[in-house]
């Protein structure tokens, strides 16, 4: 994910890049000397030795000279392994100065400039590649939409560099404005409230430093819509009369990990925080990702689920009253405290639907509603347990095991192979779908008319990004934050699970870029 990095530090150390030979669709040589002002070499292979190379343009001024050099470029092509979140936008070019750099001073930066043939709105930045670690990395950029070209400075005598871009992030397309704060600030779908960006008006070249404070325009709605500025800073760039302003946007100061993680390097794999993770198409089983996915560890309230399926399999009737027993958190505090408990606080005594509790374990994630659920269910709770145990190994979750059905023990284990393989056989019951992914419950208790009002955990569900068929999510001190979610996708149905996110936010984080890389990785 690629921003205009306007704060990356400029690269003084020569990296080893060329560790993989590949034959040039095009090559040119020049000699360098300082006696020269200025040297730029264009390059377009015409069939004779003209020193053109099309797209690419290469400038050394002559302080950068201790001497003389003679100076390769190639055009490689396109054929290389990229980042998963990028596409090239060109060829890419290699520049080699002779005598391993000795007559380059790299106190002195060289002037690169590539161009691109077609208009392109998303975020694009040049990029070098770095051979010791197999990464494209980022040089600090401008892009420059109505001449189609990016132009980056660096300071190494060889690299091979190319345009990459992002479709994550869109930084050229037009602005309106509204009247909020009366100050220097912007509305932005891309980038998070604090975020400084230097917003450009295309047509006169004025531009305006503004603060995001507000989510919007909504893409859906407005395609082209890069950004809305509050009327004050859209009058320093533009009449208000105009309506719309044709705009390119470059990120002065990032406040979010979001934000930084799209415009760093990338891998050919997405980098996450959780210590395992998969992603799955449940038509066929195809893994589209798989960090860790075999291994072991508590799962934590991804544990209701298969209680909640246990106990459907009782055929009970979901408007059947019930009584509450305190009884019923009192196994809960086996594994912690009264106030470390999530629970549905009612008293002993009160009665609601067998309905009214599945909806509590499963949407508020109560605990005590799940030992209710085990105690009317008719079956010994040693025995529900055993069916839970049962269960899982009848579905093929062989590294599965659970002590109690609510997920507070940590000696209930899984890995995120085997709950793929639980999420696809649990959610074939649609009621275990809707429950799961309801945003919000209310129901007031029977006897004493108390109204409870439950919010969904999982905060993807609120997003109208996804369609979400599945979902639970799970947190202990040992297991760390797990979250599982199922979205119905043009290529079908994706499980996504991840085990030991390190925050909240980075447990919602790494499963929405695990869902957007397995998307890209099936084309969609």
């Amino acid at each position: 994910m690629i921003k205009k990095q306007i704060f990356i530090p400029l690269l003084f150390a020569v990296i080893l890049i060329f560790n993989v030979s590949f034959t040039p669709v095009a090559s040119a040589e020049i000699l360098l000397s300082q006696d020269l002002t200025t040297v730029s070499a264009n390059f377009i292979p015409d069939g004779n030795k003209s020193l053109n190379l099309g797209d690419f343009s290469l400038r050394v001024d002559k302080e950068a000279l201790k001497g003389v050099s003679l100076v390769k470029l190639d055009k490689l092509g396109t054929g290389f392994i990229w980042p998963w979140n990028y596409q090239p936008l060109s060829d890419v070019y290699q520049f080699d100065f002779a005598d391993h750099g000795k007559a380059y001073n790299n106190a002195k930066p060289i002037h690169l400039e590539i161009a691109y043939d077609q208009d392109n709105s998303n975020y694009k930045q040049l990029f070098f590649y770095d051979g010791g670690h197999k990464l494209w990395r980022p040089l600090p950029s401008v892009d420059d939409p109505i001449h189609r070209v990016v132009h980056a400075y660096i300071h190494l005598p060889y690299a091979r560099v190319a345009i990459l871009s992002t479709d994550e992030l869109m930084t050229v397309g037009d602005a309106s404005w509204y009247r909020f704060k009366g100050g220097l600030y912007a509305a932005s779908p891309d980038f998070k409230a604090g975020t400084m960006l230097k917003v450009t008006n295309l047509e006169n070249g004025k531009s305006i430093d503004v603060t995001v404070n507000d989510y919007g325009p909504d893409r859906k709605l407005h395609p082209n819509r890069v950004i809305d500025l509050d009327a004050v800073a859209f009058a320093k760039i533009a009449s208000l009369g105009d309506g719309l302003a044709k705009v390119k946007i470059e990120p002065k100061k990032l406040v979010s990990v979001d934000d930084e993680n799209k415009i760093k390097a990338a891998g050919q794999q997405p980098e996450i925080s959780s210590k395992s993770a998969i992603v799955i198409r449940e038509s066929d089983g195809q893994i589209l990702f798989n960090k860790n996915a075999s291994s072991t560890a508590p799962l934590a309230s991804l544990t209701k689920l298969i209680a909640a399926q246990v106990f459907l399999d009782t055929k009970p009737s979901l408007d059947k009253i019930v009584s509450y027993s305190y009884q019923d958190e009192k196994y809960n505090y086996e594994y912690c405290k009264p106030w470390e408990s999530s629970r549905l606080r009612v008293s002993e005594g009160e009665t609601m639907t067998i309905g009214d509790l599945l909806y509590s374990a499963l949407v508020g994630s109560a605990n005590n509603a799940i030992e209710s659920l085990v105690r009317v269910s008719g079956i010994s709770r040693s025995d529900f347990i055993d069916r839970m145990n049962i269960q899982a190994k009848t579905w093929g979750a062989v590294s599965t095991h659970f002590v109690e059905p609510t997920g507070l023990s940590p000696d209930n284990v899984s890995s995120p192979l085997d709950y793929a393989i639980m999420t696809k056989e649990i959610f074939k019951n649609p009621l275990l779908q809707k429950i799961s992914t309801t945003p919000r419950y209310s129901f007031s208790t029977i006897s004493s008319q108390i109204k409870h009002t439950l919010t969904n955990t999982n905060t993807l569900l609120f997003s109208s990004k996804y369609k979400i068929s599945g979902s639970k999510t799970g947190y202990l001190d040992e297991a760390g934050y797990c979250l599982m979610t199922r979205v119905d996708t043009p290529a079908g149905k994706l499980i996504v699970v991840n085990f030991g996110a390190g925050s909240k936010n980075n447990n919602f984080k790494d499963n929405e870029i695990l869902l957007n890389y397995s998307l890209k990785q099936i084309g969609q």
